[in-house]
């Protein structure tokens, strides 16, 4: 049964699709005694100035930050920082839910997330156990503990690289051997057609335009109590680089769960068809 089982992988970004706002937000920046505003505002300026990646600029801020506040930055400590992170209304459960579902359907659920943010924190949510791989920006740390240098920065355009990753089944990212290699399409694990990602904003476009071109699916989510949110959703469909737009509520019955199920009703129909 489980060899004939239809696979399908959905990738989420995290902030602002799965959790409100940005995690360091919540208990990092904080405790820097800084508004986030003028955090991200400082690492942009850094950027700018050095002509770096803007991934890069933040968590170089984020050390250094720490280290001029003497705030510990030991992995412990950024798992202390992500258990506050607050998840949108649903999340919790929606996993088990949409894998049964899915399992009804004959298909065999994967979930990934590709996120500009912190694995650290990630790794310290109630539901980091439900993904298969955490793609996210992670820190390196030294002999003795402390964060030191960026082991890995992913941004809006290296965001594509794990959806490669995804479909040609090389999920290690230190592992190059797969990823530049040619691979046929019907030897590939999970085609981009069963490949579903979900994302808020304009770092997720890249990866919403490569799903969707290549025969997948993107769905744009929104928070609905901040202005503005639902046009730029919108917007993002109307110039094609969603298939559709929907509130950030995971919730059973709402908007991307209705539409979740709805797409994999269509993979396994098409599968089937083939």
């Amino acid at each position: 049964m489980t060899e004939n089982l239809i696979p399908v992988a959905i990738a989420y970004d995290f902030d602002g699709t799965l959790s409100p706002g940005n995690m360091q937000e919540y208990d990092f920046i904080p405790k820097l005694g800084v508004s986030p505003r003028d955090f991200w505002e400082q690492a942009s300026a850094l950027a700018e100035t050095n002509q770096m990646d803007t991934i890069l600029a933040y968590m170089w801020r984020m050390i250094r930050e720490a280290n001029i506040k003497d705030i510990s930055v030991r992995k412990s400590d950024f798992h202390d920082f992500g258990k506050q992170i607050k998840l949108f209304p649903g999340v919790s459960d929606w996993f088990a839910r949409i894998n049964i579902y899915a399992h009804s359907k004959g298909i065999r659920l994967e979930h990934f997330i590709i996120s500009s943010g912190i694995r650290e924190m990630i790794e310290a949510t109630p539901i980091y156990p439900e993904f298969r791989k955490v793609y996210a920006s992670a820190f390196m740390f030294d002999h003795n503990g402390v964060a030191c240098w960026p082991a890995l920065a992913v941004n809006y355009t290296t965001k594509t690289q794990y959806l490669f990753r995804i479909n040609k089944g090389s999920l290690d990212v230190h592992d190059n051997s797969v990823i530049n290699k040619f691979v046929p399409m019907e030897e590939r694990p999970v085609p981009f057609e069963n490949i579903l990602f979900i994302g808020d904003g304009e770092t997720d476009i890249p990866c919403m335009r490569l799903v969707k071109e290549q025969g997948g699916h993107a769905i744009a989510v929104y928070p609905p109590d901040k202005e503005g949110a639902q046009a730029h959703a919108r917007k993002l469909v109307e110039e094609g680089r969603a298939t559709l737009f929907t509130p950030a509520d995971y919730r059973q019955g709402k908007g991307i769960d209705l539409a979740v199920r709805a797409i994999l009703d269509r993979i396994e129909a098409t599968s089937r068809i083939r």
